[in-house]
């Protein structure tokens, strides 16, 4: 239970809300352990017999006691990071709230959902490190990025985040822009000289133009040439011509 000045959570709560709930807990070894665990598994309650998986957070020890409450340094972990908002358990006392690990392991899975699918941001908003490109390109969550990659050709950056040197590239003919990215989520590289050499998990990549794959190969093919004049990739990037 929870003071007024410090409500409860529910379905509705956001994230930062759930956060600040979860790191305040009673000064009281009655209520909250006096050596709480290193690992929390928080659910949120839907219904009065269901919870679902919020995140796992790291306990990296108590921050500050005012005699009444504890406030812990919480820091979430990638533990069960998949499951996030899809776990779906039984909870059999609605009135606990806190329970110990043996104990939750006999909570009866009920459901573990569909991840929900991430809307693409627009062509003019997408910024994506190497790590989150594969995750693309492999992730049913992004079905509608691949469609939209996949339906356009045209000119796009790639910037060695170490030292800032550019890489201007482009897609064109058949080959869409998804069919290019793919292979730099393969092996980093594309087949590119200029990248082999280069640790790919520093790459960031965005889209400078988009053209409809029946636009003349002359257009994209001077779009590319205007960027790297304008960004200057040959003499001081990774563009060798």
């Amino acid at each position: 239970m929870r003071t007024q000045d410090c409500p409860g959570i529910d379905a509705d709560s956001t994230d930062d809300e759930i956060l600040a709930y979860t790191r305040r807990q009673s000064a009281s070894p009655r209520i909250f352990p006096a050596a709480p665990p290193d690992t929390w598994v928080v659910f949120v309650r839907e219904g009065g017999d269901r919870a679902r998986l919020w995140s796992v957070l790291e306990n990296r020890g108590e921050l500050s006691s005012d005699g009444a409450f504890r406030t812990f340094d919480l820091v979430e972990s990638e533990q069960l990071a998949d499951l996030r908002n899809r776990l779906v358990i039984g909870w059999r006392s609605p009135r606990t709230w806190r329970l110990n690990g043996p104990t939750a392991a006999g909570y009866p899975v009920m459901e573990i959902a569909d991840a929900q699918p991430v809307p693409f941001p627009g062509f003019d908003r997408l910024v994506l490190d190497h790590a989150q490109l594969q995750t693309v390109m492999r992730d049913h969550r992004y079905a509608a990025w691949r469609t939209a990659l996949a339906s356009v050709v045209g000119v796009y950056l790639i910037t060695d985040t170490r030292d800032g040197r550019h890489y201007v590239g482009k897609a064109d003919g058949a080959e869409s822009i998804r069919q290019r990215w793919t292979a730099y989520a393969t092996n980093g590289h594309g087949g590119n000289v200029e990248l082999r050499t280069i640790d790919p998990a520093n790459f960031r990549f965005s889209m400078l133009r988009v053209f409809d794959p029946s636009t003349p190969t002359r257009e994209n093919d001077e779009a590319e040439s205007h960027f790297k004049v304008a960004l200057d990739s040959r003499r001081h990037g990774l563009n060798r011509n």
